[in-house]
């Protein structure tokens, strides 16, 4: 009996013992807080529904939340990537018509020389201005010309308003002629004329050149005749108009005591050249059974047709690449239209078709009233307010004048005259209206 109670006790002690680890394990923890009472008046509350998930933007309509439309990747121009636009071309300055380009490297501008000498100090700015008129790109101007007329061309040239001199600049050289006499090179054909035969020679940092006589209109951007230099093969480098649309009746194949170029010979009133290409190419000729460079055949060929060339600097062009045929890219006539395409009757296809492009009024018609629609044109650029309104201050005054030409030959084909000058202002005025108004404050 003693020994049952005994055991009992001890019993008892280890039951009590492993209960005080126990509370003491759970000593060491934190209780959570107990809930608050809640009264016992106080209405059950149900959890309330979550609010309903908006849809992304671009999530399929219907689908889960989770499903989203996939986005085309936008393209971005990383940084630092090479050939990745740079600022200055991607921003448009407010005002600046949309394709202009404010920071145009000069490799890319267009260059264009002319040769002015005597009375053409007018005729020169005119010619100037309806290049600067239309133009996109900008032009580089390369004015050869007597010391007495350089102050006029700079003073003439800086009045011009901002909104065009922005389009150019120029540069004015004397008259020089590196090879031969210059008083015989002054002396031929007209004065100064022979200038443009030693434009690769002067002008040596210059890849490529349009050359015009000083009686030249655009009528259409420079732009355009330019990219016909992408029309030249691997051994071309100087591209001119037909002098006659019709061999049998034209100066050359009836009057010509030289060598000419085709079948009719070349006018060289408009002439778009390879500079780089003339000066690395080795000329044929009937001097030598060698080639020559250009530098060196000019006064050789010179002395030796000058008493047989009429034409002088033209001459001596068609004598060049009547040995050298291969050399020349022959542009259609609208690009060199004279008088004698419209005088004894219409006869470039080309200008009946797309309009005439550039206007080269020889002869003189702009200041007598033998041609009275070339003398309308040259009046309507010449007096044309540089800030007024295109259509306004030429076009419709300008058809008004050729109402008074249709006695005339070339006056009775208005269309030809009007076609490529019309599609040109067209251009211009929705620029300006679209492009620097807006559409939205066109009334």
């Amino acid at each position: 009996m003693k020994l049952r109670s005994k055991a009992a006790a001890l019993l008892l002690l280890a039951l009590a013992a492993l209960l005080l680890a126990l509370l003491s394990l759970r000593a060491g923890r934190p209780e959570p807080p107990a809930p608050p009472a809640r009264p016992a008046s106080a209405p059950q509350r149900h959890p309330a529904p979550l609010p309903a998930r908006r849809s992304a933007p671009g999530a399929l309509p219907g689908a889960s939340p989770g499903v989203r439309r996939r986005r085309p990747p936008r393209l971005r121009p990383r940084a630092g990537r090479r050939g990745a636009a740079r600022p200055e071309k991607l921003v448009r300055r407010p005002g600046e018509p949309r394709g202009f380009q404010a920071v145009l490297p000069p490799e890319l501008w267009i260059h264009l020389a002319v040769v002015a000498c005597g009375n053409r100090l007018e005729e020169t700015l005119v010619m100037l201005k309806s290049a600067v008129l239309f133009s996109h790109r900008k032009i580089q101007f390369h004015i050869f010309t007597e010391d007495s007329l350089k102050p006029e061309f700079d003073e003439q040239l800086r009045q011009w308003p901002d909104s065009y001199t922005k389009k150019f600049e120029h540069r004015i050289y004397p008259i020089t002629f590196s090879v031969g006499n210059p008083q015989e090179w002054k002396k031929l054909f007209k004065p100064c004329a022979a200038q443009r035969l030693f434009l690769p020679v002067i002008l040596k940092d210059v890849d490529s050149l349009l050359y015009v006589d000083t009686d030249v209109l655009f009528l259409r951007p420079v732009d355009d005749i330019w990219k016909l230099l992408r029309q030249f093969n691997s051994t071309q480098l100087a591209a001119m108009a037909p002098e006659h649309e019709i061999p049998k009746i034209g100066w050359y194949s009836r009057f010509a005591r030289h060598p000419f170029y085709g079948s009719a010979g070349v006018n060289s009133g408009v002439m778009l050249m390879n500079l780089t290409r003339i000066r690395s190419t080795q000329f044929k000729n009937s001097m030598i059974p060698t080639g020559l460079a250009w530098e060196d055949m000019l006064y050789p060929l010179y002395q030796k047709y000058k008493n047989a060339i009429t034409w002088g600097d033209q001459d001596l062009l068609n004598i060049i690449f009547s040995f050298n045929p291969e050399c020349l890219y022959v542009f259609p006539c609208q690009w060199n239209y004279r008088p004698d395409h419209c005088m004894y009757g219409s006869n470039c296809k080309e200008a009946e078709r797309e309009g005439v492009s550039v206007l080269h009024g020889n002869r003189g018609v702009y200041h007598d009233d033998k041609q009275p629609t070339f003398k309308a044109l040259y009046e309507a650029v010449r007096d044309f307010p540089f800030q007024d309104n295109l259509f306004q201050s030429m076009y419709y005054p300008l058809q008004l004048k050729f109402l008074e030409t249709v006695h005339t030959l070339c006056g009775r084909i208005p269309q030809v005259f009007l076609k490529q000058i019309e599609k040109t202002m067209k251009r211009a005025y929705e620029k300006h209206v679209i492009i620097r108004v807006g559409p939205n404050q066109m009334h």
